[in-house]
């Protein structure tokens, strides 16, 4: 048991290191926090724009104002971070996404917005830390632990949305019954994450703050081993904004266009098999089948991500799947559920990916942090314009097809950056 002097104590005070299990349980609750909100909308937005009386607009902002917090706020969280701690910063998000959610299902039309908006602040910053943990506290498992936190955030959306009809039509609260009850998922993560919010944590390190604690400062263990020092790297010199590095643009530019394809299969996938003849029922099915191998294709490209020297091979076959997918949706629709799974594998994989070159790319947990800001940042805006862009594109042609050649074009462009990205190289600085 590590013994540490407290601050201002003469004596010695044990802090034992938390179990890993333990850390491991809090950070997978958290992540079942991150698309549950969310999903959850799709299915009651019929309802809720009848009781409400929502222009179609008013229904579209309702689901995108999410993204576009996503977009506004993953650039500043590094900051809050930095002045809070990961552990800390992480807690009072999550009792800000439990207060979003209780807010946006109760009265009057108003707290539906301001709850709606105090959900995308707060999955914002719990999307652009959660990487920075993995890489802080887990970084020889960076690819597992990020693939198994995908899957269970998939998991949670795929259950959010498949029970929201259901408990809405099951008691006389409708639609704001299931809007709200997810507060109770943030809440149990939050008790989790309790007893490292009790301990004191190192935040992370901005990019104009030196990269060791200051001479006095007292070391604190962790649950398990940090980061070790990169060999030939001076302790104090400062780390440099992502902003400028030719790397971070291209792991920001495979971030931003693996969202635009997913994210635009997800809004339109069953609008475009409808057109072509599927069912209702069989469009919705595949939606399903969608969703579920996304879980399949995370926890693959996690395993294969510890086997590989470097994610060239993933950078290229990931994007080349979603092109098949793609393609046998234009050109062979009569096959949808298989399409709908290759898609789903690929989408499943390219997030893990997206999420892993966050800390494979970087040499310290600060960096990552202000790598997965800057990626999400512009990958959600780009996420948020790509539906929008493919609805324009269809009302303008009256057909699918320009839509979905345009998205073999992203996923051409997504295959180049794939392998610059891939290479096996950290950011500068």
């Amino acid at each position: 048991m590590t013994r540490i002097p407290a601050p201002g104590a003469s004596g010695a005070q044990p802090i034992r290191p938390l179990p890993t299990a333990l850390v491991l349980a809090g950070l997978l609750l958290v992540a079942g926090n991150l698309r549950a909100a969310i999903t959850t909308v799709g299915p009651v937005l019929t309802s809720i724009v009848h009781d409400l009386g929502l222009s179609s607009i008013e229904a579209s902002a309702l689901v995108s104002l999410p993204l576009i917090a996503f977009a506004v706020v993953s650039p500043f969280a590094p900051r809050a971070a930095h002045r809070l701690g990961l552990e800390r910063t992480i807690g009072l998000s999550l009792l800000v996404l439990a207060a979003g959610l209780t807010v946006r299902s109760m009265p009057p039309i108003a707290l539906l917005w301001a709850g709606t908006i105090l959900i995308g602040v707060s999955i914002a910053v719990l999307n652009v830390l959660l990487p920075a943990i993995v890489k802080r506290d887990f970084p020889l498992r960076i690819g597992q632990l990020t693939g198994a936190y995908s899957a269970v955030q998939s998991i949670f959306a795929a259950i959010a949305a498949g029970v929201a009809v259901p408990i809405a039509g099951a008691t006389a609260l409708g639609w704001r019954l299931p809007l709200g009850m997810w507060a109770g998922l943030a809440l149990i993560a939050l008790g989790v994450l309790a007893p490292q919010l009790r301990r004191p944590t190192t935040p992370p390190i901005r990019q104009d703050a030196p990269t060791d604690p200051a001479p006095s400062a007292t070391p604190v263990p962790l649950a398990h081993p940090a980061t070790p020092p990169t060999p030939g790297v001076p302790a104090r010199r400062a780390l440099r904004s992502p902003w400028g590095s030719l790397l971070a643009w291209q792991v920001t530019v495979v971030m931003g266009l693996q969202s635009v394809v997913f994210y635009v299969l997800i809004t339109w996938l069953p609008a475009i098999e409808i057109s072509a003849g599927t069912g209702e029922a069989a469009a919705g099915g595949h939606q399903f089948l969608l969703n579920a191998s996304g879980i399949l294709g995370s926890l693959a490209c996690s395993a294969l991500i510890t086997r590989l020297r470097d994610q060239r091979m993933l950078g290229i076959l990931i994007p080349l799947t979603m092109l098949a997918g793609t393609a046998g949706i234009l050109f062979a629709p009569q096959a949808g559920a298989l399409w709908a799974c290759v898609a789903g594998l690929a989408g499943g994989a390219g997030i893990v990916l997206a999420l892993s070159l966050f800390g494979l790319r970087t040499e310290h947990h600060s960096q990552a942090a202000s790598l997965s800001g800057m990626a999400q940042c512009i990958g959600y805006l780009l996420a948020a314009a790509g539906p929008v862009a493919v609805g324009a594109l269809h009302d303008a042609t009256g057909s699918w097809a320009p839509a979905l050649v345009s998205l073999i074009v992203v996923e051409l462009v997504l295959m180049w950056f794939g392998y610059l990205s891939g290479r096996d190289r950290t950011l500068q600085g």
